[in-house]
């Protein structure tokens, strides 16, 4: 496949290269365009040269134009799994089975909302108020590299139906699904310079990008570090953003729940190997069923199978780099020798070698203590108890962070106070990982900025207008 850069409906080559390989087993899978300063403006030439036609087109043609990108995901739906699963480890499986048909579902759901979109039209003293919402421009999009197709698309369908032109940045580790998306997108027809790739190191090509005057949104994922930066770069201009951040979400096991379904949720928590931004890492459990919930746990986890992510039977792969598999081990070793105690796992796994960590549990981490406050976005989870509802709420609440949280109970009305209560954006109950693209979809705190999905979607990528007419005289 072509990894160059995708640039005004062609192939932009770069001089410079970086290696794309593996988390597999280190096998070197591409020498991927390495873009800058050059390549980031002539994305945002081409980008600003296809708006005017495209914020034209009408709804129906952009909408058919997004339907058929999907229907291009779906007949390479095999191949796009495939390569994402060499390319960042994740499951094959459920490549196969549940992200790449999101992919396309993201696709075909922004096209439909797109033709619903609308404001019910209301008087003011006899004044006509109409709401439209007018595309905004060029959207640069930042995308990570722990679901990186899906994740991309959840903010490119988005921003092509509202009628802006994209160009994306995937993450250096994992580019390649985002190469094979520009030439879906080319044979599904979409006009040259509506859609851009643009691939590199984010300090080197991030910053042409996100302080480009001619940029009109940027929308991100990732890590609040990065997130300054580009909010930093973003301020001269004033580019509203969308930051979707990390994450240090509570699981809260209450003894009234049921504890196989707790354990089954908490051990849940190890998908895609731990990195994922709205896991449920910090397993807050009622002191009264804390040993037998861990049973079950202990019990659950025994179960998973860590592996080669392309062997149907692998429940776990491996990290995606070895600069994160550097990080996630070098927290647990600052936990345990701060007095923490791993009850699972706590190291590299021994017998598989490589980028594979196996999954752990820490219990005795201190409160406050960096393993309970920061993100590690790997397959590390903390457990600790609580006596009564309040301490539940002020120990789930106790991070920076507010993306998501878990609660299991038996009882609707705990579930409704402690619900009311947490700091997140998205509150599961009795269940994880349940997502609708009607829904709004962010965090709190320095878990992001804004909201996307549904309307939140285009109230971020369009310049939403009110229109207020007097009565026309007869």
């Amino acid at each position: 496949m072509n990894v160059d850069h995708w640039i005004g409906g062609e192939r932009v080559p770069s001089a410079g290269r970086f290696e794309d390989r593996s988390p597999i087993d280190g096998t070197l899978l591409a020498h991927v365009a390495r873009g800058g300063q050059d390549e980031a403006a002539a994305a945002v030439r081409a980008a600003t040269g296809a708006f005017p036609a495209w914020a034209r087109t009408s709804r129906e043609e952009r909408a058919r134009l997004l339907h058929a990108v999907a229907d291009g995901v779906e007949r390479r739906a095999d191949e796009l799994a495939m390569l994402e699963t060499t390319d960042n480890g994740a499951l094959l499986r459920s490549h196969r089975r549940s992200v790449m048909p999101r992919v396309a579902h993201n696709f075909r759901f922004f096209a439909d909302w797109l033709l619903g979109l609308g404001h019910a039209a209301f008087d003011t003293r006899g004044h006509a108020n109409h709401v439209s919402w007018d595309p905004a421009g060029v959207a640069v999009l930042i995308t990570p590299w722990n679901a990186p197709l899906m994740l991309a698309t959840w903010k490119i369908a988005p921003a092509l139906a509202a009628g802006n032109t994209v160009v994306l940045k995937p993450a250096e580790w994992s580019p390649l699904t985002a190469s094979l998306l520009a030439d879906i997108t080319a044979e599904a027809g979409l006009p040259d310079g509506v859609f851009n790739v643009v691939q590199g190191h984010g300090t080197e090509i991030g910053p042409p990008l996100t302080g480009h005057p001619g940029v009109r949104r940027i929308s991100f994922t990732g890590s609040v570090a990065t997130a300054r930066a580009i909010a930093a770069a973003a301020a001269p201009n004033l580019t509203p953003l969308s930051l979707e951040l990390g994450g240090k979400s509570p699981l809260l096991v209450f003894a009234d729940a049921d504890l196989d379904l707790a354990a089954g949720l908490a051990a849940e928590q190890y998908d895609n190997a731990g990195q994922v931004c709205l896991a449920a890492v910090r397993l807050l459990v009622e002191e009264s069923v804390s040993a037998a919930f861990l049973e079950r746990f202990l019990a659950r986890t025994a179960t998973l199978r860590q592996g080669d992510p392309r062997d149907a039977e692998t429940d776990i792969g491996p990290q995606i780099h070895p600069r994160q598999f550097g990080k996630i081990d070098g927290f647990v070793r600052r936990a345990v020798a701060a007095g923490a105690t791993p009850v699972l796992g706590g190291g590299p796994n021994p017998d598989l070698g490589g980028l594979y960590y196996q999954p752990t549990l820490l219990t005795g981490a201190k409160p406050g203590s960096e393993i309970l406050t920061e993100e590690v976005f790997g397959p590390v989870l903390t457990l600790q108890t609580f006596a009564d509802e309040e301490e539940a709420v002020a120990m789930a609440n106790s991070t920076h962070y507010g993306l998501a949280a878990t609660v299991v109970t038996g009882s609707p009305s705990r579930a409704r106070r402690v619900s009311a209560r947490l700091v997140a954006g998205t509150v599961w109950v009795n269940c994880f990982f349940v997502r609708d693209l009607r829904a709004p979809f962010g965090g709190a705190r320095r878990s992001g900025v804004g909201r996307e999905g549904g309307n939140w979607s285009f109230d971020f990528y369009c310049d939403v207008k009110n229109t207020v007419s007097a009565p026309w005289e007869k």
